[in-house]
């Protein structure tokens, strides 16, 4: 009985290692083919989710694939993050680790992430930034501090609040910025301040020319460069202190003979 337990035990050692070499190996091919694809600088991060490699491979079928690369330099940003999460992905295992694997997604979502780094670069004189979310509760305590009244038509969703740190009168001071971000027609990303005033609730209000000046500064457009898969940007949200750009696409195909896909906001 004990040897037939130390059978299992090594049989089940060697399934295990067998499965993730199998995975490696597909990674690696999805890897490079998501690299010229993507006109990536060099191979991104694949991980092929899911219990077993092997039983997905048997069937062709893959519940999901995270492809990311961190780092990127996109003009003069020099920290953008890519990703794409691939849904439902078909391919025999033979596709995948050929030199030219081609396989077939029943919906992907591409995402850019801008870090508060990258947006720091572009707003002169300020030597700190934190991106956050708001809520409707954010914007009305903004109203209630003097705020113009409009901005509880602002939707939360496309906000976001900058704390920065700048010189205002000879003297570092933190300013809460509240913006409205936007998605230009091109995929750019347009951010306009909506408010301007000290992060310090007892300060004194900023002198109109200083507020005029700050708005100038915050009023920013920045290019993160195309989605994966030349998907269409259809939103723009904070998300764990960066700016996230996202869209979908269904029914992608990769590889030789890929078809056009067919976007999804």
């Amino acid at each position: 009985m004990r040897r037939l337990i130390i059978a299992v035990v090594v049989l089940v050692g060697v399934l295990v290692v067998a499965d993730f070499g199998a995975a490696a190996a597909a990674e690696s091919a999805v890897s490079r083919q998501m690299r010229e694809r993507l006109a990536l600088p060099e191979d991104p991060s694949v991980r092929i989710n899911g219990v077993s490699f092997l039983a997905q491979a048997a069937t062709g079928r893959y519940r999901s694939v995270d492809v990311s690369m961190e780092r990127l330099q996109v003009g003069p940003l020099r920290d953008v993050e890519v990703k794409a999460k691939l849904h439902d992905v078909r391919a025999p295992l033979g596709d995948l680790v050929s030199g030219t694997p081609r396989f077939r997604i029943t919906d992907a979502e591409g995402i850019i992430s801008i870090g508060a780094s990258d947006v720091l670069r572009t707003l002169p004189g300020v030597t700190k930034l934190v991106i956050s979310d708001v809520d409707a509760n954010a914007i009305s305590d903004v109203v209630e501090a003097g705020g113009d009244p409009t901005l509880r038509g602002l939707d939360p969703r496309n906000a976001a609040l900058l704390v920065a740190t700048t010189t205002v009168a000879g003297e570092e001071q933190e300013i809460n910025v509240l913006v409205a971000l936007q998605i230009t027609g091109d995929g750019q990303v347009r951010i306009t301040p909506r408010d301007v005033r000290p992060a310090d609730t007892g300060a004194d209000e900023l002198p109109n020319s200083v507020r005029n000046s700050l708005t100038r500064t915050f009023t920013v457009v920045l290019d993160p460069g195309g989605l994966p898969f030349k998907v269409t940007p259809t939103a723009l949200r904070t998300e764990e202190g960066t700016l996230e750009i996202s869209g979908q696409v269904r029914d992608l195909v990769i590889g030789e003979g890929e078809r056009a896909s067919t976007a999804q906001s």
